[in-house]
């Protein structure tokens, strides 16, 4: 059992990744979580209104299927598979957390700084989450993909515009973890 609790090794979680990738391109499927939004709203109707989303989304149904397996077994490691809550910190890095206003990080995976509905139903909270989920969404439109489409995919196929895409989202982390976060909080 601590084998399925615990991380996996580089040198099997690699070579897994590597096997799904192949078979992916194999089979011509091309892998990103943001797709699947774009396949929802179709399913929804926004092709009625915009012309971005008339696709045929039944292309993309095993997406779909994959994205529901991903919050399902994210859902099982969660209640029954993980050894806890706490997430191992440097201690530096929960120094600087509390600095900032964020007490007890590393107590669990998600801060209620941020993500607790208290926080949600503040102002304050309410635009932070609705401003990130309009880059988030912008960005990934704009990019072409999200952060798994382009660091996964688009880098094991040695495409240019995935490698710019990424150096992109680092330094965009960096931006918000050192600049902009301390300035929210």
């Amino acid at each position: 059992m601590e084998f399925i609790t615990q991380p996996w090794p580089w040198y099997i979680a690699g070579p897994v990744i590597s096997i799904v990738m192949f078979l992916l391109f194999y089979f011509g499927k091309r892998f990103g979580v943001s797709s699947n939004l774009e396949t929802l709203c179709s399913i929804g109707g926004a092709g009625k209104f915009i012309d971005y989303f008339k696709i045929d989304w039944k292309q993309n149904s095993w997406n779909l299927i994959f994205i529901a397996g991903s919050i399902t077994g994210g859902f099982i490691a969660s209640q029954w598979l993980s050894t806890s809550d706490v997430v191992a910190l440097n201690p530096q890095t929960v120094k600087d957390l509390a600095a900032i206003g964020i007490a007890n990080a590393g107590s669990s995976y998600l801060p209620d700084e941020i993500f607790s509905i208290d926080t949600m139903l503040t102002i304050k909270g309410f635009f932070t989450l609705i401003i990130a989920g309009i880059m988030v969404g912008f960005g990934s439109r704009w990019a072409g993909g999200c952060t798994s489409g382009h660091a996964i995919v688009g880098l094991s196929n040695l495409e240019l515009p995935s490698l710019i895409s990424v150096i992109g989202f680092f330094i965009g982390g960096l931006t918000m973890t050192w600049f902009i976060l301390p300035l929210i909080f």
